[in-house]
């Protein structure tokens, strides 16, 4: 079965670090577009972090340059996003996502494969 599970999130105060993990199952994490992205409340779902297949090119939202970093595990199948001085703005439901379709270069459409979100609440 083709899919990802999320794990991770959790409430966190300002300033502390998170660390989000996406294991995928039915296809290869290194072969596949895959990304983070958040949903916070009232706002329309954004990308965060992306890797491209077979490479390690990168995309990161300017709102959390220098202070997120998407990796991943070829041996674990699984995609990592290390969150670190997080701040409230930050708060928001996060969504790994595979695809071998690209939409910005970088990161996975939207007809990919979708984890199941991971709430992340940042305390002031």
């Amino acid at each position: 079965q083709v899919q990802v599970v999320q794990s991770g999130g959790g409430l966190v105060q300002s300033g502390g670090s998170l660390r989000l993990s996406c294991l995928a199952s039915g296809f290869a994490v290194e072969n596949y577009a895959m990304g983070w992205f958040r949903q916070a409340p009232g706002k329309e779902r954004e990308p965060v972090a992306c890797i491209v297949s077979g490479d390690d090119k990168t995309y990161y939202a300017d709102a959390v340059k220098g202070r997120f970093t998407i990796s991943r595990d070829s041996t674990n199948n699984t995609l990592y996003l290390q969150m670190n001085d997080l701040s409230p703005e930050d708060t928001a439901v996060y969504y790994c996502a595979g695809d071998f379709r690209y939409y910005n270069n970088y990161c996975p459409t939207n007809n990919g494969r979708w984890g199941q979100g991971a709430q992340v609440t940042v305390s002031s």
